[in-house]
C-alpha cells in the first residue's frame, strides 16, 4: 500500500520527535553526569522535543527527504556542552557523543517490541502502529549510523577526537568548521547514501538477529 505524503508525516512524525528528543537529551545527561552543567543550566536536558526542535533540520527538510524518496534526513539542536568543564575532557568527549548514538539503539529496540505488540493489537490500530514501529526503527538506526561518521560535529568525530592522540586530534577537530557543508556535499552527491546503506543493513541484521 502506497502512502501519501501526508500519511507519511502522521506515521514519522512521532518516532522522529521521539528520536531527535531523546539523543539529545542523552547527550545532555551525559555532560552532567561528567561534570559539564552548561545544558542542565540552559535548560536542555529535557525530553521536551519543542527545546530540541531546529525547524529547517527537524520539520522541514526531514519532510523534503520523505517527499524526494532517500534517506530520512535531518537534525535537531545540538544539546550545548562545553567539553572543557568535564572532569577528563578528552577522554569524557567520548561519552559524551556516544551517548546520543546509543540512546538510538535502544530506542530502536523499543520500537522492534512496539512492532511485535502490532500484530496482536486490535485491528483498528494494528497497521498504522506497525508502520509507526517500522519508521521508528528505521530512524533510529539511520540517526545512529549518521552520527557514528567519524566527521566533525557529529558524534563519531568527537568519538575520534577523543581517540586519536593529541597532535592529531586537534588537527583533525579543526574539521568541524567544514563538517556540515562536507555533510551536506555527500548527501546531494549520493555518495552519503553509498556510505550508509551496508552500514544500516549491518545494524538492522545485528537488531532481527538479536530481537527479530
Amino acid at each position: 500500500m502506497e502512502l501519501s505524503l501526508i500519511q507519511k508525516i502522521a506515521i514519522y512524525a512521532l518516532p522522529v520527535l521521539f528520536a531527535i528528543t531523546v539523543h539529545e537529551a542523552a547527550h545532555g545527561y551525559a555532560a552532567k553526569y561528567f561534570g559539564d552543567m552548561t545544558a542542565y543550566k540552559a535548560g536542555r536536558i529535557s525530553l521536551n522535543p519543542i527545546r530540541h526542535i531546529d525547524l529547517f533540520g527537524t520539520i522541514i527538510l526531514p519532510a523534503l527527504t520523505l517527499a524526494l524518496g532517500g534517506i530520512l534526513f535531518g537534525w535537531a539542536k545540538p544539546v550545548p556542552v562545553d567539553f572543557s568543564r568535564l572532569r577528563n575532557p578528552k577522554k569524557d568527549m567520548l561519552w559524551v557523543a556516544a551517548a546520543g548514538p546509543a540512546s538510538n539503539f535502544v530506542m530502536a529496540i523499543i520500537w522492534v517490541f512496539v512492532f511485535k505488540f502490532s500484530m496482536s493489537a486490535p485491528e483498528s490500530i494494528a497497521y498504522p502502529l506497525a508502520m509507526m514501529a517500522k519508521a521508528g526503527i528505521s530512524i533510529n538506526i539511520v540517526l545512529m549510523v549518521l552520527n557514528l561518521l567519524p566527521l566533525p560535529p557529529l558524534d563519531g568525530g568527537r568519538i575520534a577526537v577523543s581517540l586519536l592522540p593529541m597532535q592529531y586530534a586537534m588537527k583533525f577537530a579543526q574539521l568541524e568548521r567544514y563538517g556540515f557543508i562536507i555533510l551536506i556535499a555527500l548527501m546531494f552527491s549520493g555518495v552519503l547514501s553509498q556510505i550508509l546503506n551496508p552500514l544500516i543493513n549491518v545494524v538492522y541484521a545485528l537488531i532481527y538477529n538479536l530481537f527479530g
